[in-house]
């Protein structure tokens, strides 16, 4: 009789790694203010602002500013109508594409609250107010808030934390992205350069996530990434 063998996935490897761009802060600034407008759902007022963003774009190192000349150059090839049906079946409809950070880390899990709570006070914390449609997690509105923080002040380290804690989902969209030969991927492959290296660690959690994707349910509060609680200014003792 002979033995049956359980069926096993295989574990994906890791893509290559970016490799970290030493770039200015207004650079940076910039990347991530691109970054943040060509990320955001491709309605009319989004292709009508293309072209007010080429100087910008042209104006950066080329390592960033080629990837995104190329996406610029698809998105107005492609059309209105087509890219948005690409936007929605991209981002709307895949697992490993979400453009809410929290959810690489919680999932549809109880979790989720805590941790958009967290982005709350990330925002406040550096003297701002959200006030959009949507959450506080959404990748643009994080790229827009490290862009426009004051490199002289806190306010970017308080924006660093908060890209820096939800690394490894940014890195398992870059994957996902990549891995479906997406234009998107040229955007986000621009945000990973102009972060830090990342640690063996966070590789390593960034390679679960692949492999398993965010979490369905779970039961209690834990990991929400390494940003600290951030208290808003106003509530601070004096």
């Amino acid at each position: 009789m002979s033995s049956v063998l359980p069926r096993v996935t295989p574990r994906r490897a890791l893509p290559p790694e970016v490799p970290a761009l030493r770039l200015s802060a207004v650079d940076r600034a910039a990347t991530h203010m691109l970054a943040s407008l060509l990320l955001d759902y491709p309605d009319a007022a989004w292709f009508g602002r293309l072209p007010a963003l080429r100087p910008h774009i042209d104006a950066l190192p080329s390592a960033i500013s080629e990837p995104l000349t190329s996406f610029v150059d698809q998105a107005e090839a492609a059309g209105e109508a087509e890219w948005q049906r690409r936007y929605v079946v991209t981002f709307d409809l895949k697992r490993k594409c979400s453009l809410y950070l929290s959810y690489y880390a919680t999932g549809d899990t109880r979790r989720r609250g805590v941790a958009l709570v967290t982005f709350l006070e990330a925002y406040r914390a550096a003297g701002w107010e959200f006030d959009a449609d949507d959450l506080p997690d959404f990748l643009p509105a994080v790229l827009e808030f490290s862009a426009r923080a004051d490199a002289a002040t806190a306010d970017a380290q308080i924006a660093g934390a908060l890209l820096a804690s939800h690394r490894e989902g940014i890195e398992v969209l870059r994957a996902a992205l990549e891995g479906m030969s997406s234009p998107w991927a040229l955007v986000v492959r621009t945000v990973t350069q102009s972060l830090p290296p990342i640690d063996a660690a966070t590789r390593e959690r960034y390679l679960d996530l692949i492999n398993e994707g965010p979490p369905t349910e779970t039961v209690g509060l834990s990991f929400l990434g390494q940003l600290p609680p951030f208290r808003p200014v106003s509530q601070e003792a004096p």
